[in-house]
């Protein structure tokens, strides 16, 4: 009789972080794509590397989830690129046979693809690519600033539109008035924006010679660009359209070559912008001399057309309290007159907040000076409501006009100084901006030492420090809003007082029966606290009833003399005095688990760097006003 053979399968079943990572080398071999290429699609595809709780084989290995390089291997950029693999090899072909022609016809006739259907992928909702927005207008602000530079393999397409697509997010922003925070800092100027309710924060380089370092690879970089500027296109479109604007907006050739480029772009999007000019009457240094009367007369129709919708608005707002009966006979007037209230009550809706950034620079004329950052002082001028200016070919005033009430400087002038207007330094519109105050200039005027740029990302509330300034600037928006507040000194004598009146006014309900239980159990479990503590730390109970005067009395009166005498004899103990608090907290410690200990330590390590540095810069501010009371003491005393 033959035993009955046993097949066996060709492989093991995977289980486990085998079956769910693998290593990029086989995830390279089942793609059948090199390195460079398998970056770049990931990066399109929003796929990171994992990190497996077991490496199955080895830590020197990059895991990925199959997951991931399923999804990966079905993206049809992966057929699309081996097509422009093969049609690179044709170019490459007929450039070497020297066939000129047959390459330039390939080169014209390149295959293109577009990366559309990754955003809507990425993103199934609009607020969610609001979300993700801080790292893509970051890294096109950098890229608008960087040279196309052929060393590095930067294409000039890329620089060109990530300067548009920044000037046209810059535009939205001035031109709906959401900037909320900017900061000057060493790597550059900090922006927050709300739009569409969600906080998009970027980063802007400062407009300096940029130096392209060698250890950088701008490959992956720019392939990071080349999904921003798809994703921030379309968040330009939403936004522009939902704002009834034309996308993308007209770009004044004239301004943008003499380095305008904001002031181009609002040019055509704004009708604040263009009334300034069509009032200012610089309309013949933007445009040439043959298209001057069409642009005046259709500017003029553009405001007859405004003032034209006003006249609407008020007869919807007179019908509605009931003035004015509406007519049945006029069914398209009426949808005319609906959808102007619909405006207008749109209009109403705007948060507090952005009415007072549109209010803030109202009717402040600024004037730009040639050091200091046109780009950006523009940027925020405008975008809380103000009208700036400066010196070359297309601005919208002169700086001898004498309707100016700001010059922003950063270094002595040589020419005419105006008494009707301010010179100040650029901190001043930053400093207004955070605070939404126009704040007193004398601490700004041209020449002085400018007061500390506080951050505005800081909460000084959670970091345990106020600085000196940022509380003179929380008593000046308090007395711009008419809300009092107490004298530095005194908050408690002002919170006691206001507590006495509150115990006062509520007061006693409490019974005396109900607080002498209260006690009883407080003292209850303050002894039982106690008990289980020496029980813990090994106190035998002889020991506990020697520290217990009570108890001690007890024994000894039971006892003969000797023990009298014993008792009466003082005993030193090394026992630590620890509070009722502490021993609470040890208490609860104790009964954590370990993960639980770990991370309440590690917080309590966080609180303790945060004083720390709390102390360490209080201790700076101590020692700085010390030397600046010897340093007047010595002038003081040469003086004399």
């Amino acid at each position: 009789m033959t035993k009955a053979k046993h097949y066996r399968p060709a492989g093991k079943r995977k289980e486990g972080n085998v079956a769910k990572y693998t290593t990029r080398n086989k995830a390279l071999n089942r793609l059948q794509l090199k390195l460079p290429e398998f970056r770049r699609l990931c990066i399109l595809k929003g796929i990171h590397p994992r990190e497996p709780k077991k490496k199955f084989e080895g830590h020197n290995k990059t895991y990925y989830h199959v997951k991931d390089i399923n999804f990966l291997a079905h993206e049809p950029l992966l057929e699309k690129s081996r097509e422009l693999k093969a049609y690179e090899r044709k170019i490459k072909k007929a450039r070497a046979k020297r066939n000129e022609h047959l390459a330039d016809r390939l080169e014209s006739n390149r295959p293109s693809y577009t990366l559309d259907h990754l955003v809507k992928e990425r993103y199934p909702s609009f607020v969610d690519a609001l979300r993700d927005l801080d790292d893509p207008l970051t890294m096109l602000h950098l890229f608008a600033v960087l040279p196309a530079d052929g060393a590095h393999k930067i294409p000039v397409s890329h620089t060109q539109t990530a300067r548009r697509l920044a000037l046209e997010w810059q535009a939205l922003i001035t031109r709906t008035h959401a900037l909320r925070k900017c900061f000057v800092s060493v790597k550059g100027i900090y922006y927050q924006a709300e739009v569409g309710g969600q906080k998009v924060t970027w980063l802007t380089p400062h407009v300096l010679s940029q130096v392209l370092p060698s250890d950088v690879d701008f490959r992956v970089m720019l392939t990071f660009v080349e999904f921003y500027e798809t994703l921030v296109g379309f968040v330009n479109f939403k936004l522009y359209h939902d704002l009834g604007l034309q996308y993308p907006p007209i770009l004044d050739h004239r301004l943008e070559k003499a380095a305008a480029e904001l002031f181009a772009v609002m040019r055509d999007m704004a009708s604040e912008a263009v009334t300034d000019q069509v009032s200012d009457g610089k309309l013949d240094q933007v445009t040439d001399e043959h298209t001057e009367g069409e642009e005046l007369s259709k500017r003029l129709a553009e405001s007859q057309a405004r003032l034209a919708s006003f006249q609407d608005r008020m007869l919807v707002m007179e019908k509605e309290k009931g003035r004015i009966p509406s007519e049945t006979g006029e069914d398209a007037r009426d949808a005319e007159l609906a959808k102007e209230a619909k405006n207008l009550a749109e209009d109403e809706e705007e948060d507090a907040e952005t009415k007072i950034c549109k209010q803030l620079f109202k009717g402040l004329k600024f004037f730009l000076g040639r050091e200091v950052p046109r780009e950006s002082l523009l940027f925020v001028i405008r975008a809380f409501g103000g009208t700036a200016s400066w010196e070359g070919e297309g601005a919208p005033f002169d700086e001898s006009d004498e309707s100016i009430t700001h010059q922003i400087v950063d270094r002595p002038t040589k020419g005419h100084r105006f008494l009707s207007r301010d010179y100040l330094q650029p901190q001043w519109v930053y400093d207004c901006s955070n605070t939404r105050v126009i704040l007193p200039g004398d601490l700004y005027l041209l020449g002085r030492v400018l007061p500390p740029h506080l951050s505005p990302f800081v909460d000084n509330d959670v970091e345990g420090y106020l600085p000196e300034y940022a509380e003179t600037l929380k008593r000046l928006q308090a007395a711009a809003s008419k809300h009092l507040m107490p004298l530095p000194g005194a908050e408690d004598a002002d919170m006691e007082q206001a507590l006495q009146l509150q115990v006062a006014a509520a007061g006693r309900t409490q019974d005396a029966e109900e607080t002498l239980r209260e006690k009883e159990a407080i003292a209850m479990e303050k002894e039982y606290t106690e008990d289980l503590t020496k029980e813990l730390a090994g106190i035998p109970y002889s020991a506990s009833l020697q520290e217990n005067p009570q108890a001690t009395s007890m024994i000894v009166e039971e006892g003969n003399d000797d023990a009298k005498l014993q008792a009466a004899e003082p005993r030193i103990t090394e026992q630590p005095v620890t509070s009722e608090a502490d021993e609470a907290t040890r208490m609860g410690r104790m009964m954590m688990t370990r993960k639980s200990r770990g991370l309440y330590d590690a917080a309590k390590m966080g609180n303790a760097k945060k004083k720390a540095a709390t102390e360490l810069l209080k201790e700076r501010k101590r020692k700085a006003d010390e030397g600046k009371h010897e340093t007047k003491g010595k002038r003081s005393g040469k003086l004399t």
